[in-house]
């Protein structure tokens, strides 16, 4: 069985690569077929794609091209197509939307490829979900946008239709798929390395062994994120806060904050590894996250797998991994939720959570059920099923 990956582009390092690098330790021969590689972007995780037999578009000869990735994404279903995908028996696709490679490649035998569609959601910008860009803001970019949109959502309808089967990162994105492309998804939650406790060993993070009395927030810092929401709360109650990530979309945390002045509690770390991410976490009071409309949420998991509760914005895939008092159904509380995204929301969330007692044990276990081991056998078992 021979077998493609697709992944949209590779620019940074956040849960779709995550996907895509659990997807060929799978299979390992497959190539990987992506619009544009940047590796010089990904910071600490410049090196995790080296060994990849990587096959880009024309578009990786564009100047300027690292500036050009919310245009490269709209026009990414078109782009694939220009690969011949036609020496494959099965295409994986990791991505937002849905696209159709094999729209037109015969193999020998006169048959398509099978089309795989592991789908993070169908893309946020078109269904109205939150973005990193604020393009909305202004009327002209919202009035061509709109227009623009109509269009690429049929583009984008029509190139649903050409998948054989859809796999979805969450029940919430199994609904958007069913609720805009009007196709049924098998559920598989993306891989969370939940055997972390061996990479925090060779963090180079000094951080004390047990609980430091800080909060932490952070990942991929993007205004769907609220990461300023979060900050302002944090001042406000003056507790400590660590932050940790990359910004997107042109937010800027420190100028944006008040995290530089020196009285301040909060501290930004800018981008940090996995091994000193996953220190950060276990040695966090809880880890507070207030995403909007959250395709699933890797980073609570990726906290809970170190033993750290976790306060969360009551929104998208998150309320399917974290248990709370009020859902817990007989499971062990791992967190807990607020209902809005306002200051005295989440400030109410924290004073509850001071008063719960939350076994660090039990965060580990829920975890497990999103470890990645788990996903590279449900993934195997797909495959080999639709391909028996």
């Amino acid at each position: 069985m021979k077998i493609a990956i697709v992944h949209d582009y590779i620019k940074e390092y956040g849960g779709a690569e995550r996907v895509l690098e659990a997807l060929h330790e799978i299979f390992p021969d497959a190539p990987v077929y992506t619009t544009v590689f940047l590796p010089e972007f990904l910071g600490p995780h410049e090196n995790r794609f080296k060994n990849f037999k990587i096959k880009t578009s024309f578009l990786q000869y564009l100047p300027f091209k690292e500036k050009l990735i919310s245009p490269i994404r709209v026009i990414a279903p078109l782009v694939f197509k220009s690969f011949n995908f036609s020496g494959f028996d099965v295409v994986i696709v990791s991505a937002t939307g849905a696209y159709s490679p094999n729209g037109k490649w015969k193999m020998d035998n006169g048959k398509f490829p099978i089309h795989i569609c592991y789908c993070h959601t169908p893309p946020r910008y078109l269904y109205g979900f939150a973005t990193a860009r604020e393009w909305k803001n202004n009327l002209i970019f919202r009035v061509f946008g709109e227009l623009a949109n109509h269009f690429l959502r049929l583009v984008d309808y029509k190139s649903s239709q050409n998948v054989d089967y859809f796999i979805a990162n969450s029940k919430n994105v199994a609904g958007r798929i069913k609720k805009f492309y009007r196709r049924d998804a098998v559920v598989i939650y993306p891989p969370v390395d939940t055997n972390s406790k061996f990479k925090i060993q060779n963090s180079k993070l000094k951080v004390k062994s047990q609980k430091d009395g800080y909060f932490l927030a952070g990942g991929r810092i993007a205004r769907p994120k609220n990461i300023e929401l979060i900050i302002k709360t944090f001042e406000k109650l003056k507790l400590p806060l660590k932050i940790f990530g990359r910004s997107f979309g042109g937010l800027d945390i420190e100028s944006e904050s008040r995290i530089t002045n020196n009285e301040s509690r909060i501290e930004y770390l800018g981008e940090v590894s996995d091994e000193d991410k996953y220190e950060l976490m276990r040695n966090a009071t809880a880890f507070i996250f207030a995403s909007v409309d959250e395709d699933f949420g890797i980073t609570p998991v990726e906290a809970m797998s170190v033993g750290t509760p976790v306060i969360a914005y009551r929104s998208g895939g998150v309320v399917e991994s974290v248990v709370d008092p009020s859902t817990r159904s007989g499971q062990a509380v791992t967190g807990i939720f607020f209902e809005e995204l306002s200051l005295e929301s989440l400030s109410k969330a924290i004073k509850q959570f001071n008063n719960l007692t939350i076994n660090p044990q039990d965060c580990i276990s829920q975890a497990q059920k999103f470890s990645k081991e788990r996903f590279k056998r449900e993934i195997k078992e797909f495959v080999g099923k639709i391909y028996a």
